[in-house]
C-alpha cells in the first residue's frame, strides 16, 4: 500500500505484561481485573486505565478486547502501545489489534487451555499510513462506523429480548389466571418420575447406538426445549444397565448451574443422573406438562428446593422434585388445545428469534468488511450502512 510502513510488533511496541494477583490474598471493591477475558474481582489499586488488552493464558477466540477506564491487569493479559506516539497512534495501534483478533488466536498453543505464543506475536507484522493525519482520518472513520454498527446490534439485540419474552409473557399469563376446571397434582400424581442412571464408563460395551443418552448440556442446548441426540449412545446392554424414558417425557436438570433446565424428548432416550424424567399417565397431554414445567413459578419452585445449606451446588432430588405441584385443565382435551397455541405463538417467536440473531451476526460481519478494508487501504469513505 502506497504511503504504508510494514513493521514488526516488537520494532514499533512496547508489551508489557500483567501483574499476577490472587482473589483472597489481594481482592479489593474498587478496580476490577482483567486477564485476558472479562473481569473476574476487584482491587483497591489499579495499573492499566484505557487499554488494549490481548490475552497470554486461557485464550478464547475473542482474545482481544478495549477496557475502558482504570483496572487491574492480571498476569493473563498483556497491554501494547506504541514506542512512538508520533508514529502510530495508539487508536490506530487499537484497531489494528483488534482487526488481527483471528490472527492473534492462531498463534495459540496447547489443547487442555490454550497460551499465547508471545515469541510469534512479537513478530506479527502491523501495517500503518506514514501520516498522522492519515491515521487519524481512519480512526475517525472507524468511530463513526463502529458507533452506528453498535447502535444498530443494540436494537436487534433488545428486539431479540422482546421475542423471548412474547412468549414467556403469554405462557406465563395462563398459568397466572387460571379459569374454572383446572386442579393442582404432585409429579408423582401426574406419571412416572425417574432420575437417569450411568452405566460404567469402564466398560465399553454399554455405549453405542442403539439409543441416546442425554447428559444435561444436550437438555435445552438452544434455548428452545430441544434436546440433543447425536452426542453419546448406549447399546443395547448398556440400556439394561441405565434407565429409558419413552417418547413424549419431559427431562429436567437437576443439579447444577444449569438446574430447571427442561427438554422434550421426542423419541425414547436414556439420561445420566444429573436428569429427572416424568413419563405422564393417559389422562394428561404430556407437551402440556413440559410447558407447566418451563413456567417461571415452576423454575422458582426448583430453584428453591435445590437450594441446600450443605450443597455446594444446587440440586433437588428425585424425591422433592416429585412432589413439587403442577396446574392444568382436568380436560385432556383443553389441554391439547392450549399445547397447539403454546406451539403455534412459540414457532412464530422462534421465527423473529432467528431474524435478530441473523442480523446481529451480519453486523458482526459487517464490522470484520469494515476493518478489512480500513487496513488494506481501501477506506474512502465515512458512509456505513447497517
Amino acid at each position: 500500500m502506497k504511503n504504508w510502513v510494514t513493521k514488526k510488533l516488537d520494532e514499533a511496541c512496547e508489551v508489557e505484561y500483567g501483574t499476577r494477583v490472587v482473589n483472597k490474598r489481594d481482592g479489593g471493591t474498587i478496580y476490577p481485573v482483567y486477564g485476558g477475558g472479562g473481569a473476574t474481582f476487584f482491587m483497591d489499586t489499579f495499573n492499566r486505565e484505557n487499554c488494549f488488552v490481548v490475552a497470554r493464558f486461557a485464550m478464547s477466540e475473542q482474545c482481544t478486547r478495549y477496557i475502558e477506564g482504570k483496572f487491574f491487569l492480571n498476569d493473563s493479559g498483556l497491554s501494547v502501545k506504541p514506542k512512538d506516539a508520533k508514529e502510530i497512534l495508539q487508536e490506530f495501534l487499537n484497531l489494528q489489534l483488534l482487526y488481527l483478533n483471528d490472527q492473534i488466536y492462531s498463534l495459540a498453543r496447547g489443547t487442555a487451555q490454550k497460551n499465547l505464543d508471545v515469541p510469534a506475536f512479537r513478530n506479527t507484522e502491523l501495517h500503518f499510513p506514514k501520516s498522522l493525519p492519515e491515521q487519524h482520518r481512519i480512526v475517525a472513520i472507524l468511530d463513526e462506523a463502529f458507533a452506528a454498527i453498535a447502535k444498530a446490534k443494540a436494537n436487534a439485540q433488545q428486539n431479540l429480548q422482546n421475542a423471548k419474552e412474547l412468549f414467556e409473557s403469554y405462557l406465563q399469563g395462563v398459568f397466572e389466571n387460571k379459569g374454572e376446571g383446572w386442579e393442582e397434582k404432585k409429579i408423582n400424581e401426574i406419571g412416572i418420575a425417574q432420575t437417569g442412571t450411568t452405566p460404567k464408563t469402564s466398560e465399553k460395551e454399554n455405549f453405542g447406538d442403539f439409543i441416546p443418552f442425554i447428559k444435561p448440556a444436550d437438555v435445552d442446548f438452544s434455548n428452545s426445549g430441544d434436546i440433543r441426540y447425536d452426542n453419546d449412545g448406549l447399546s443395547e446392554i448398556g440400556l439394561k444397565k441405565g434407565r429409558k424414558m419413552e417418547s413424549g417425557s419431559t427431562l429436567m436438570v437437576c443439579i447444577g448451574a444449569t438446574i430447571g433446565k427442561v427438554g422434550f424428548a421426542e423419541m425414547d432416550v436414556s439420561c445420566n443422573q444429573q436428569i429427572n424424567s416424568l413419563t405422564v399417565k393417559k389422562d394428561f397431554d404430556p407437551k402440556f406438562i413440559y410447558y407447566a414445567m418451563t413456567t417461571r413459578n415452576f423454575q422458582e419452585k426448583v430453584l428453591l428446593e435445590g437450594k441446600g445449606a450443605q450443597a455446594t451446588l444446587p440440586i433437588i432430588n428425585k424425591s422433592k422434585w416429585e412432589n413439587l405441584t403442577i396446574s392444568f385443565p382436568k380436560s385432556k382435551i383443553e389441554q391439547k388445545k392450549f399445547v397447539e397455541k403454546f406451539d403455534a405463538l412459540k414457532t412464530e417467536t422462534q421465527k423473529l428469534e432467528s431474524i435478530y440473531q441473523q442480523k446481529i451476526k451480519d453486523l458482526e460481519e459487517l464490522k470484520k468488511s469494515v476493518l478489512q478494508k480500513a487496513f488494506s487501504g481501501e477506506l474512502k469513505t465515512t458512509a456505513v450502512i447497517v
